[in-house]
């Protein structure tokens, strides 16, 4: 799916062999639309495996930094430390987005658990989405196939209507060549793409669950702050 399957060479009945990139040219421009779907794949992929880290979604000294900021209470500083764009990454955008909400809600941070379950969804469903166009490619590949099959006997067809006696073969090569040509560069495009895309929506729920439990153990610092400072208060007022 790349460079490489276009200069391997291909044997062929007469003992010669053809590059992949000959075989290509005979599947048409259907043929040339699939190759070009499978250099976006590839550069897809590889975008999405890089983004899709551990080290990527919550970097270690992101978390050094909201750890020191929310062990000492000083939620300003984690929130502003959050909107820096230097230091984006879903785990502060996450944290950034839940602890803004509890600053403006008259709950306080007694709703920081619900406010971090909530973005947190939703920025998984954001991964989620950048995931989507290799499925797309995934789908449309072997519908371009199809369609080259479709295209490529309708040709052969028109080819035999309009022979005068016999049909001879290589009046129907070029079209049959069409038409199996785009269906095995289809499926070349859409296998990868599925496997790819399950792995990454994979690695996507696993690494959601880690950076999950390291968001509740910052959020423990404020949980516990909380709780303290409730239970001074009722303790002020019982003696009041």
């Amino acid at each position: 799916m790349g460079m490489s399957m276009l200069t391997l060479g291909v044997p062929v009945g007469d003992g010669t062999s053809r590059s992949l990139l000959e075989y290509i040219s005979q599947g048409g421009w259907i043929g040339y639309v699939i190759v070009m779907l499978s250099f976006i794949a590839v550069v897809m992929i590889v975008a999405q495996s890089v983004r899709v880290r551990r080290q990527a979604l919550a970097p270690p000294e992101t978390i050094e930094a909201l750890d020191r900021h929310l062990r000492q209470g000083d939620v300003d500083g984690a929130i502003a430390f959050c909107e820096n764009s230097d230091n984006d990454s879903f785990l502060t955008r996450v944290m950034g987005a839940a602890l803004i909400r509890c600053r403006r809600s008259p709950f306080g941070f007694l709703e920081l658990k619900a406010a971090l379950e909530e973005v947190g969804q939703l920025q998984v469903a954001r991964l989620y989405r950048l995931t989507d166009g290799i499925n797309l490619i995934a789908s449309i590949a072997p519908m371009l196939g199809l369609l080259g099959t479709v295209v490529g006997m309708v040709g052969a067809f028109d080819a035999i209507q309009a022979a005068e006696g016999p049909v001879r073969p290589d009046a129907l090569a070029g079209n049959i060549s069409v038409a199996l040509i785009t269906t095995v560069l289809g499926l070349i495009v859409a296998i990868p793409c599925t496997a790819a895309y399950t792995y990454l929506r994979n690695k996507i729920d696993t690494l959601a669950d880690e950076v999950g439990d390291v968001i509740e153990e910052l959020a423990a610092h404020l949980e516990s702050g909380t709780q303290h400072g409730a239970q001074a208060g009722g303790a002020t007022a019982g003696r009041a």
